[in-house]
């Protein structure tokens, strides 16, 4: 099973190996019926597998397969079936592209597990943890990375009138206790990653403070994710210019690399995105800028 990074590489890995030399980038690939963006686009393995591949000859890092929709309003789906619909993606694409990193997106222990055995190396828990007793312990066990982020409440209710004191303070308090928990249950520092959780359990203003305080995260001392890509509060927010966009997710792709800009220049260390391509090429472009004499 292949680690992603460890304590010691991690910086040069980073710097080195990412398409755009400055942040990684995630391609999203749901093998879902209902995501909010692209559920059921995929008929199939062959199709999923198609696009993860794709997405890595487009500069992808990681592809974070995922077998459960966690738009706002979903419930969850049963272990075996989201196994049933991400281990043949997994394994097919690693089949074709040994030693690449992919992800699992997944708040279940059972198939984060199965995942790895899949060829997974890295768990995306939306959950911070919390969903399934079991994951941290397994984690641990493991000895894979895991991005624990943020969410104020399970995906079916997140969105019904989120409220916060101070959205920064509030979700940084929420990040450090689940981090805290991840390493009792014996999970290196180092393989910790964080997450604000854009658009889980916040309002259109929520999602821009916690982008614009975004470098304040980094006083946690792990590697943050940022999942902006093609998010309700773009739509919200460029309403004027195009209404489409706030019931249409992919017509948000100029708000999308705006944020995966932003991210990138204050703090992200792995930009979690639908459109990749684009997404690259905007950041090899910013690193060209930040580069030159």
């Amino acid at each position: 099973m292949k680690t992603l990074f460890s304590e010691s590489d991690f910086p040069a890995w980073l710097l080195e190996k990412g398409k755009s030399s400055r942040v990684l980038v995630m391609g999203i690939l749901n093998v879902t019926p209902d995501s909010f963006s692209d559920g059921g686009r995929f008929e199939s393995a062959q199709d999923a597998t198609a696009c993860g591949l794709e997405m890595l000859e487009h500069g992808a890092d990681i592809i974070d397969v995922g077998g459960e929709s966690t738009r706002p309003g979903s419930t969850g789906v049963d272990p075996d079936e989201q196994i049933r619909r991400v281990v043949p993606v997994i394994e097919s694409i690693q089949r074709q592209t040994p030693g690449c990193v992919i992800s699992i997106d997944t708040t279940s222990a059972q198939v984060a597990q199965r995942a790895c055995e899949a060829g997974a190396s890295l768990i995306n828990d939306t959950s911070g943890g919390t969903d399934d007793p079991q994951m941290l312990s397994l984690v641990a066990k493991l000895g894979v990375p895991i991005v624990l982020m943020h969410r104020l409440a399970p995906p079916s209710t997140m969105q019904v009138a989120p409220k916060y004191d101070d959205v920064t303070r509030d979700v940084k308090q929420r990040l450090v206790a689940i981090r805290d928990a991840a390493i009792t249950a014996g999970i290196l520092p180092h393989h910790i990653l964080l997450d604000v959780g854009i658009g889980f359990g916040k309002t259109t203003a929520h999602n821009l403070k916690l982008l614009k305080d975004h470098a304040e995260f980094k006083e946690l001392g792990h590697r943050l994710l940022v999942g902006a890509s093609r998010k309700r509060f773009i739509g919200e927010v460029t309403k004027a210019m195009d209404p489409r966009q706030v019931n249409d997710a992919t017509s948000r792709l100029p708000g999308s690399i705006a944020a995966a800009l932003r991210e990138a220049d204050h703090g992200a260390d792995i930009l979690r995105v639908h459109d990749v391509r684009e997404t690259v090429e905007a950041l090899m472009l910013l690193s060209a800028i930040t580069a030159a004499d």
